[in-house]
């Protein structure tokens, strides 16, 4: 893919080089994820520019730059190039059009269930584009399963959708791994309302059970119409699927996020769309010259 940086490995600062580069048309400087963002329009395209300068921030980037070197997938957002800096790292990404589910800063949490949100508008979508939602958000994983990796701070703050094409993609992998792994601190980072009772553990093994438990936790809040999970839309075959996913003990979960695809798609209720094991997703190539913004 042909951008701006093709010549760039390193740069004193990230913000005078953009400005070289071309015009910076929004800049993320809030982000609860200790990071700075960039939109920038160059040449004939735009890109998502991430930069990290702490000591923390710099070891989400670097593994964001694994997950995206072992994983390749239509509903990931991809990597096209990195840069150091004098005080360390930028990743570069093409501007994809969308809203982020969820989108807290530092200055303002909350916002899931105001009318007009991108969640609300989310949830009032047509069941048939929730489930090709989801549908994506499934295969991209089975794909970090596939590579050796697990999920790790994966929330609604990850999903960025197209309401116009009507596509989900998938941002902000900066916390995925490679698994099996144990828990070194007091919990691991990511939102409680997705998280897994093993993530809060020391010593506890993080593996495709505990991204299954995620994954269970998104299919469980984004096909209900609000967040108190009192109205759900996907049937009671669905809902099983989901209830076994996120068991609260890890041996009674689906062993992998194959085996949870696969469960998922044969408990599709009447009138969805599908194929073989997965629900029919509808993942469109669109216009890759564009992106929203940092998503923590």
């Amino acid at each position: 893919m042909t951008h701006p940086f093709q010549n760039v490995t390193h740069a004193a600062s990230t913000r005078p080089l953009l400005d070289t580069l071309g015009t910076v048309f929004r800049t993320f400087d809030d982000q609860d994820s200790g990071c700075t963002s960039y939109g920038l329009a160059a040449g004939n395209g735009r890109w998502f520019v991430k930069t990290a300068s702490t000591p923390d921030a710099v070891s989400s980037l670097r593994r964001a730059e694994a997950v995206h070197q072992a994983v390749s997938h239509p509903a990931i957002v991809p990597l096209v190039h990195s840069f150091t800096t004098d005080t360390g790292l930028a990743l570069v990404y093409p501007w994809m059009n969308g809203e982020v589910l969820y989108h807290p800063t530092r200055s303002r949490q909350g916002g899931r269930t105001a009318a007009g949100s991108p969640m609300a508008r989310f949830r009032g979508l047509a069941l048939s584009r929730v489930e090709a939602a989801l549908a994506s958000v499934l295969d991209a994983h089975l794909a970090v399963e596939q590579a050796g990796f697990v999920a790790v701070d994966f929330y609604d703050g990850c999903l960025l959708y197209d309401f116009d094409s009507h596509r989900m993609m998938l941002c902000d992998l900066d916390e995925y791994r490679p698994g099996p792994f144990t828990v070194e601190g007091e919990r691991l980072p990511g939102s409680r309302r997705y998280m897994a009772p093993e993530e809060f553990v020391r010593g506890a093994v993080i593996d495709a059970r505990t991204t299954v438990f995620n994954l269970g936790r998104a299919l469980r809040l984004l096909l209900d119409a609000g967040d108190e999970e009192a109205r759900w839309r996907g049937g009671p075959g669905r809902l099983a699927v989901v209830e076994r996913a996120t068991a609260p003990e890890r041996e009674s979960r689906w062993p992998s996020v194959r085996a949870l695809g696969e469960a998922w798609g044969g408990a599709q209720p009447v009138g969805v769309r599908g194929s073989g094991r997965w629900p029919q997703a509808v993942i469109m190539p669109g216009d890759r010259s564009a992106q929203s913004g940092e998503s923590r």
